[in-house]
């Protein structure tokens, strides 16, 4: 317990927040990795996932990509990265995120886009619509509440990993843990363990309304729908049975 009364302690500090290098700098540097990891792993598997989706081939592909991705921890890519000629720090990192990141998106982008009716692109492409066009303003609106899927799955993973960059001289705020393991700090540790956790926790709210404002068609958020109550009919009129008063 007095490790989680130190963590507190150490949060609530202002100067920790505000100091160079403090959490406020070390948060930056842990969303700008991952923010490039999350994009540079869109702009390659998407393309990859609609062109395979689409044409309905490469499934085994996508299974062997996904299988060999759980297989391969992410330490391990990272230190590989690391020791090569990339050389320590956020570059490292980041390509080993980004790899990290790949599969899900792939994987939810084919699936999603091979999911599509056949029937319907035959429509699309019956009333004179190019691939392009079908793609864009047919698959891509059924599809992507799978594609979002996909890439919210990799962001929260990548937020949770992103902190692994502590180990090879990178920054973020796996720093904070680092730093409490060099100075055996509990307090430290915890805190930038809570740290990680709520941004990866902000980040899966942040996209699942990301994704719920993109997805085309009616939208009602769940603590927005009304509960209609049991109702009975009475000559034709429809009344209340809690009060027995006519609405």
């Amino acid at each position: 317990m007095n490790g989680f009364r130190d963590a507190l302690v150490y949060l609530n500090d202002p100067l920790n927040w505000t100091r160079p290098d403090g959490i406020l700098d070390l948060l930056a540097v842990h969303l700008a990795v991952s923010a490039v990891a999350v994009l540079s792993a869109i702009v390659i598997a998407l393309p990859v996932g609609i062109a395979l989706g689409t044409k309905g081939r490469g499934s085994g592909t996508i299974v062997v990509i996904s299988n060999v991705s759980r297989a391969v921890p992410t330490l391990a890519l990272l230190t590989l990265f690391a020791v090569s000629a990339i050389g320590f720090g956020n570059r490292a990192t980041t390509i080993a995120l980004t790899v990290f990141a790949i599969p899900p998106i792939l994987t939810n982008t084919f699936v999603g886009f091979r999911g599509v009716d056949a029937d319907v692109r035959e429509a699309a492409r019956g009333m004179g619509m190019s691939r392009g066009a079908v793609i864009a303003r047919v698959d891509l609106p059924l599809a992507l509440p799978l594609v979002m899927t996909g890439i919210r799955t990799a962001a929260v993973q990548v937020v949770a990993t992103a902190g692994l960059a502590a180990l090879v001289g990178g920054g973020g705020l796996g720093r904070l843990v680092t730093l409490g393991f060099g100075q055996q700090d509990y307090g430290l540790i915890i805190a930038g363990a809570i740290l990680i956790a709520v941004l990866a926790l902000l980040t899966e709210a942040s996209l699942v309304l990301l994704t719920w404002a993109v997805t085309p068609g009616p939208r009602r958020l769940p603590w927005t729908a009304r509960r209609a109550g049991p109702r009975v009919e009475t000559a034709g009129v429809p009344e209340s049975t809690s009060a027995g008063v006519p609405l």
